[in-house]
């Protein structure tokens, strides 16, 4: 064979042509494919040799053309067989490609006929010969006329007959990556290229998982060509199912079928990671790709997840990209948290739409993902997380407070966004190491530089990033010292947050807590006041977390103030006598406050309690320090009055007077100090053996017990004069006077309630002592009833009772005492407390003073007002014991309270389970059963181990009470008691399950009694209707409700035609003449609600319908059956569309029921319009026809509804008052309503503009309907009425017989005059001119006609 290659050589070499034709015409095909492979094989001058061959055949002739035939025949097998080198394939290849233009049309046919069969039958697997096809492809599609099975084709159908034939055949898994990289050199039209794609998609389920990338890569080159968007879904949605069969793994795990050959995750996700670096790439080379990429999916929010999220945050690595990507993640965020709120409150919603597709799950996936490599999403993920809390943290309420008030868990879209970025941060911190120092500045430095707005979602981040790693926290310790300079800057609760989060590092860290020290003593001496209440702050913290050796266990202060992950020993007797020394020193560093501003005094006293509790063995140098201050403001001479030195507790500058010394503050403190250490000792020590230490404390002891002993004896004696506070004395704010009088008797009064609490614990339940507490109440009562007199009369009545200084333990203890202490032993003492009403009244009074606190602050003033595990289990008390008085003493018993006009007992235990109940869902909401519980064990017998049956117990206690209230009669009706029951019963229910048995009681409970309840009420009933809307919308949609409603107010209300004669109907006797306003106002709001989830579910269908093709079997499905969607949503605005027609009817009183109906009105024409639209979309991309009960709701509205609210626009306009049925009694009451205020609120709101322009609208949009539907919409509609004048024909028509011989007839139909006979420009120019009273159609004008 060597002879015949080398013979083929020499003579292609040489010059003539005509020999090698002739030597290769003497060999036979097989000789020539011997020699062919032979030479390949050996890779000796393989392509000279070819060079000949091909040189030596032209292919003008027969013999030449088959003869190259049979070469490309023979060496596209040979090069895909894989025997030969890859330099010779290639260099075979590349001479095959070079002379592919030269083969006749017939012959490339053949051969793509040729690869188009291997690639079925799988020969192509190395796809080394693909690199030919392209060639051939173009050759092909150049040629004019190829045969085709009986006729002809040109060559570009040819092609398109080939390609087709190949997408639609089966292919090797091994070539898909061949083919996909050899058409990127194959000319293609765009449904070529849309074919190819989905069949390259297709394959990928088909593939091994590590041959995506290089696929995903070639597809992305191939994107250059077109169809972008569909590569980009299809990648994505790979790997959408891939994550979803991961989690049905994961989830049900070893019950899955075994034959199902699962995929790794960790190989999945680096994977991943690969591919998004491949589009990453792709799309900054391509900016086009990165547009389509953003472009789809903000248009599908819904298809989002982790894969695309982790693709999203690498793609906002791209700076043109960063800003686009983030607001895309936040509308969807924000988008996702609003539809689960909808959706969760609203049955119909939820038994439409099962489920809910959650962006927040998806992010948080995409966190726990990233932790296998994927580097070029962490940083994005940072980057969210802070962009989130910064968007969606709390805002700055008035004077830089939050508006959104501190609360425990996150409810709003925005607090669940907020929260979701916090929790992105702290999980990112937690998984990679090299993003914590990052994580770890952002957050210090906002706590310092976001001192205008809210911190706390900050300070929250940074207690957990604390808790849940403090040793890695210590590394970068520096940074926490730098936050430290800035603290006498920062306002006091960043300060109180960040000290207290940073306490569990201070016991570990002995330069971190130095630093804290030097930092503080610095504060002590700012210029500022809040730099001095910072340091105050952060050196009781310290006191509070140092212990000293010896200090007593209390079981009371156990608090969790370390990390478990702190393993430290601070013990040991080194640190004891080091915390020792260390807390002395604090301590007399804290005495310098002692001579500053009341505020910072006032942050001492209140710290001094909890660090005694924590530090017992600083008892001493406390209460002497205590002890050196009351003897400043106490009289030492025993017989002189008053027993206290009001004159050094304030200071004036210039003509203001300031307060200097709490003084009641500083007794409270001193007396709650007291009253817990004799309690500790005695607890240590209940033998009562002396012992040394007890002997160095009876000296302050006894000191402090006789100054309280004298202090009680002689405030008791006290009279008004002595404190220069009498009736006769001035309290009004405007004088220094009036100032000084104040603070007097705020100090007094909080004197005689510290003195109150400490008597009754001293008392030990001793009748004459409880005599002197009654008087010491008695001078209180008086003071606080002056107080509240001269202040009420001011021009500024804005006297607040000052906060009471009871501690929360001792008022949960005295109101137990005073309603549920049934010892015989105690009868005759508590028979005196008892006995004065004004006492326990007082006493319930600051209860709920106290919930009031907690509820608003989260803490309550007084000991343990910060412990929340003490403060709940005082709830707990208090709410059994207001349980069993409200239900066990009638009110009835209390009648004189209601002549008093005060609240009764029975009402002020009712507010206050009302405040218990509201408190713990906002701050306690994981506590509510144990809350129901304790209650429930105070009950006598009740055994129910069930929540939501303790729950419901409860509850039908409080219906029995509603219901004697409602059963007594109009005469003998409570309204406030009542409205508290209703807004209780409104809590409650809050805990019961939607599916409960329960709950539909609730409901039916409610229904009943609304239809059997007629108290002319406005107030208990717009509680009522609230509740049972409430609870309604959780059962099943309001509308068929909201129509009876409508019904009712109608019959009560009258019709606006005074002719018309309205039947009398009542379904809900709540509904009458008093009561229909209210409940009409009540009615809207639930309309509107309504219409938000029509909106809601009209929007999505819209999105849905970009996405269904013409063809799809969706599309066809829904042509042949309607969607249940649009069916609900038809059915809800008919049934809505029946209500308003009622209540458009109605002669509602002018206001602002008249104009929020006419919003409602509005609002409805434009969700019509928003229908109207979406089934115009239907019919262009669908073809399909219209629902038959669309047409009808067509109809409804153009029939009855749209001439109704004309009707309404010239009632409402008109100020009539007067309703046709009306009695005499209700065109009294109507008439008594200002027409011209109402008539002004008319004109300045936009209200009937904006519904005419919204009918207008609807009809626009129907003409179009129509058009594109074939189906003729508008014989429903009635033509509109003229907008720029009316003419009432009635009137017009009585005018001209009256003065048939006149030569004018004036016809008033309202506002201004215009002549008949002026021209019709002078018309128009007025309507240009006064567009403002054209488009408010709210002018009528008179014409004046002339014979």
């Amino acid at each position: 064979m060597m002879a015949e290659m080398e013979k083929i050589v020499s003579l292609s070499d040489g010059d003539s042509t005509a020999e090698l034709q002739k030597y290769l015409s003497s060999l036979t095909n097989d000789q020539l494919i011997t020699v062919i492979t032979s030479s390949a094989l050996k890779g000796k001058k393989v392509s000279t040799m070819i060079k000949g061959i091909l040189k030596g055949s032209p292919p003008n002739s027969t013999e030449g053309s088959n003869r190259r035939l049979l070469v490309y025949k023979h060496c596209i097998p040979l090069c895909e067989s894989g025997d030969l080198q890859t330099e010779v394939a290639s260099d075979i290849i590349g001479l095959l490609m070079l002379e592919s233009h030269a083969l006749p049309g017939p012959s490339l046919a053949q051969l793509a006929s040729l690869f188009v069969d291997a690639i079925k039958v799988g020969k192509m697997g190395s796809g080394k010969s693909l690199e030919l096809l392209p060639t051939i492809l173009t050759a092909l599609a150049a040629c004019e006329a190829l045969s085709y099975g009986k006729g002809e084709l040109s060559g570009e159908e040819y092609k398109k007959q080939l390609i087709n034939s190949l997408c639609s055949s089966r292919w090797d898994p091994q070539c898909v990556i061949h083919l996909t990289t050899m058409f990127r050199d194959v000319p293609l039209s765009s449904e070529e290229m849309q074919f190819l794609v989905e069949k390259v998609l297709r394959m990928f389920t088909k593939l091994d998982l590590q041959e995506i990338p290089p696929l995903v890569y070639q597809l992305l080159l191939l994107s250059a060509k077109g169809c972008k968007k569909q590569i980009l879904d299809g990648i994505i949605g790979y790997f959408k199912e891939q994550d979803i069969h991961q989690k049905e793994e994961q989830k049900h795990g070893e019950s899955l079928d075994l034959e199902v050959q699962s995929i790794p995750q960790d190989q999945l996700r680096h994977v991943e990671g690969t591919v998004i670096l491949h589009i990453v790439f792709a799309i900054r080379l391509d900016h086009e790709l990165g547009r389509e990429f953003l472009k789809s999916i903000k248009l599908s929010y819904g298809d989002l997840c982790p894969f695309s999220v982790a693709l999203l945050l690498s793609v906002a690595r791209i700076q043109r990209y960063e800003e686009q990507v983030f607001d895309i993640l936040k509308g969807a965020v924000i988008k996702s948290f609003k539809d689960e709120q909808l959706q969760q409150g609203s049955k119909f919603l939820q038994d439409l739409l099962p489920g809910h597709f959650s962006v927040a799950q998806m992010i948080l996936d995409t966190v726990k993902n990233s932790v296998f490599g994927w580097d070029h999403v962490i940083q994005g993920l940072v980057q969210l997380g802070f962009f989130l809390m910064d968007t969606f943290g709390p805002k700055p309420g008035p004077f830089g407070k939050s508006a959104e008030g501190p609360v425990n868990v996150a409810r709003t879209p925005a607090q669940q966004a907020c929260k979701l970025g916090g929790q992105v941060l702290l999980q990112g911190f937690k998984m990679h190491e090299h993003i914590r120092g990052e994580i770890l500045e952002q957050v210090l430095n906002r706590l310092v530089t976001k001192t205008a707005s809210p911190v706390s979602h900050y300070l929250d981040l940074f207690s957990d990033i604390v808790v849940s790693a403090p040793m890695i926290l210590l590394e970068s310790s520096s940074k926490v010292t730098e936050t430290f300079d800035h603290l006498s800057y920062l306002p006091l609760a960043t300060v109180q947050g960040l000290l207290k989060a940073v306490q569990p590092l201070l016991k570990v860290s002995m330069s971190l807590k130095d630093a804290l020290i030097l930092v503080l003593r610095k504060a002590m001496f700012s210029s500022q006041l809040d730099g001095r209440k910072s340091a105050v702050t952060g050196f009781l913290l310290l006191l509070k977390n140092f212990k000293v050796l010896g200090s007593l266990a209390s079981s009371q202060c156990s608090q969790a103030v370390s990390s478990s992950q702190i393993q430290v020993d601070v013990h040991s007797r080194y640190n004891s006598a080091a915390n020792e020394a260390f807390c002395l020193e604090i301590l007399s560093s804290l005495r310098r406050c002692l001579g500053q501003q009341a505020d910072v005094r006032l942050m001492l006293y209140e710290g001094f309690y909890d660090v005694l509790r924590r530090n017992s063995q600083l008892a001493s140098s406390i209460m002497q320090t205590l002890l050196s201050q009351l003897r400043r403001y106490y009289e030492p001479e025993q017989d002189l009055l008053p027993p206290v030195k009001l004159e050094p507790c304030i200071t004036a500058h210039g003509d203001q007077v300031y307060l200097q010394e709490p003084l009641a503050h500083l007794l409270s403190c001193t007396v709650q100090c007291l009253l817990w250490l004799q309690n500790m000792r005695q607890a240590a020590n209940p033998n009562g053996d002396d012992s040394d230490e007890e002997e160095e404390e009876e000296g302050y002891q006894a000191d402090l017990q006789a100054i309280l002993e004298s202090t009680t004896r002689r405030m008791i004696k006290c009279e008004l004069e002595d404190f220069e506070l009498d009736k006769s004395a001035e309290f009004s704010m405007g004088s220094s006077v009036g100032v000084k009088n104040n603070i007097y008797a705020v100090l007094v009064m909080g004197v005689y309630e510290v003195l109150m609490e400490y008597n009754f614990i001293k008392a030990s339940y001793n009748k004459s002592r409880f005599e002197e507490l009654l008087e010491l109440f008695s001078h209180y009562n008086k003071m606080s009833e002056i107080l509240k007199d001269k202040s009420g009369k001011g021009r500024v009545p804005s006297h607040k009772t000052p906060r009471s200084l009871l501690s929360m333990g001792f008022i949960s203890n005295l109101i137990t005492v005073l309603f549920r202490d049934n010892s015989q032993s105690r009868e005759e003492a508590l028979s005196v407390l008892r006995s004065s009403g004004d006492f326990v009244r007082y006493a319930l009074s600051v209860v709920v003073q106290k919930i009031q606190q907690l509820e608003e602050t989260g803490h309550t003033d007084g000991p343990d007002g910060q412990n929340a595990d003490r403060t709940f289990r005082f709830l707990c008390d208090m709410t059994s014991v207001l349980m069993w008085r409200y239900t066990n003493i009638p009110s009835v018993v209390e009648e004189a309270g209601k002549r008093e006009k005060r609240s009764s007992l029975s009402q002020l235990c009712l507010e206050g389970l009302l405040r218990i109940f509201t408190t713990c869902q906002q701050r306690f909401p994981d506590k509510m059963v144990h809350l129901l519980s304790a209650m429930d064990d105070a009950e006598e017998g009740a055994e129910r181990d069930d929540v939501t049956e303790t729950n419901y117990f409860y509850i039908r206690q409080f219906q029995r009470a509603l219901f004697t209230q409602l059963s007594g009669g109009e005469d003998e009706f409570n309204s406030r008691e009542a409205q508290l029951l209703v807004s209780i019963l409104s809590v409650l229910s809050r805990q019961l399950k939607p599916s409960s048995n329960q709950f539909v009681q609730m409901i039916t409970w409610t229904v009943k009694i609304c239809k059997e309840t007629s108290f002319e009420d406005s107030a208990f009933s717009k509680g009522l209707l609230s509740l049972l809307f409430n609870l309604h919308v959780l059962y099943k949609s309001p509308v068929s409700l909201l129509l009876e409603l409508c019904q009712d107010i109608h019959s009560q209300l009258g019709d606006i035609d005074q002719d018309v004669e309205v039947e009398k109907q009542s379904h809900f006797a709540i509904v009458n003449m008093k009561t229909a306003t209210t409940a009409a106002l009540l009615i809207l709001s639930q309309v509107d609600r309504v219409l938000d989830e029509v909106d809601w579910l009209i929007a999505r269908k819209k999105s849905q319908t970009i996405f269904d093709k013409p063809g799809s079997d969706e599309a066809t499905q829904a042509a042949n059956h309607q969607d249940p969607v649009e069916k609900a949503v038809t059915l809800q605005l008919g049934t809505l569309l029946t209500a308003l027609n009622e209540l458009v009817q109605t002669a509602l009183l002018p206001g602002t029921c008249t104009i929020t109906l006419l919003r409602v009105l509005s609002r409805t024409y434009t969700i019509l319009t928003t229908l109207v639209k979406y089934y115009i979309q239907v019919c262009v991309s669908q073809h399909s026809t219209l629902p038959a009960r669309f047409e009808k709701l067509v109809k409804l509205s153009g029939s009855h509804l749209t001439p109704q609210c004309y009707s309404f626009i010239t009632y409402a306009q008109c100020g009539e008052s007067s309703g046709g049925g009306a009695d005499e009694k209700k065109k009294k009451r109507r008439n008594e309503v200002n027409a011209a205020a109402s008539a002004k609120l008319l004109r300045e709101t936009t209200a009937i503009p904006n519904l005419i322009f919204g009918i207008e609208q609807y009809e626009k949009y129907l003409i179009t309907l129509s058009k594109k539907s074939k189906v003729n919409l508008m014989q429903y509609m009635k033509l509109s009425t003229s907008r720029d004048f009316r003419i009432n024909a009635a009137t017009l028509d009585a005018a001209l017989q009256e003065q048939d011989n006149s030569q004018e007839v004036s016809v008033c139909l309202s506002g201004a005059t215009v002549s008949l006979l002026l021209p019709f420009c002078l018309i128009t120019s007025v309507d240009k001119a006064g567009s403002k009273s054209r488009l408010r159609c709210s002018s009528w004008w008179c014409v004046w006609l002339k014979h």
